[in-house]
């Protein structure tokens, strides 16, 4: 099955970028490099931390915005859960979130897992370009969201339309330019159809 070793996030301060991404405690997962290609609006991604209860959403949600980044959406309950969304100086969207609603250890801060969320054009092309990739799929909602099995990978990777990830993500749809990030794994060197560039370890 595909490891997913990290990403890497182009940035134009990669000093600045490094101390924020090991104050919001994901110095391990996320690669910083220097690059200022043009990108405007909604980059087509968002990557998402899951905790285990909403203490932990608050703890690095404010981590997050001591480090410099800005409130999209303020953490809060919903249906599914309790999250919240924030900016990075970089520009990257990240959504922190629980599926629990309720504490059973405030000490508890550990991070379960970090997803990189695709918003692809045409969900059921790019998950067959995927396949095609020797990616194996784990869960499939039709054109609407894929998930891929990478169970050893510390980032996991899934495909949502865009338009429903930047509705998600608070944020408009509209964007053009870099995606300025680069998915790093033991699948190859390729380029998808929405021009996310996956390089090899």
């Amino acid at each position: 099955m595909t490891t997913i070793e990290h990403v890497t996030l182009e940035v134009a301060d990669p000093a600045a970028a490094e101390e924020f991404y090991t104050a919001f405690g994901l110095a391990d997962r996320v690669r910083v490099r220097a690059g200022q290609s043009p990108t405007n609006g909604f980059r087509g991604y968002t990557l998402s931390v899951t905790v285990h209860q909403p203490s932990a959403v608050r703890a690095l949600l404010d981590a997050a915005v001591a480090a410099g980044a800005t409130v999209i959406k303020p953490a809060s309950k919903s249906f599914w859960g309790f999250g919240g969304v924030v900016q990075a100086p970089d520009g990257a969207i990240w959504k922190v979130a629980t599926t629990n609603k309720k504490d059973t250890d405030p000490s508890d801060l550990r991070i379960d897992k970090v997803v990189l969320l695709v918003g692809a054009t045409d969900v059921a092309a790019t998950k067959a370009f995927y396949v095609g990739q020797g990616l194996e799929v784990s869960k499939s909602f039709g054109r609407k969201y894929v998930e891929f099995s990478t169970p050893s990978s510390p980032v996991a990777f899934g495909l949502y339309g865009r338009k429903s990830l930047a509705k998600d993500a608070g944020v408009p749809a509209e964007g053009d330019g870099s995606h300025r990030i680069a998915v790093t794994s033991d699948a190859g060197s390729f380029v998808d159809p929405d021009g996310f560039a996956w390089e090899s370890v």
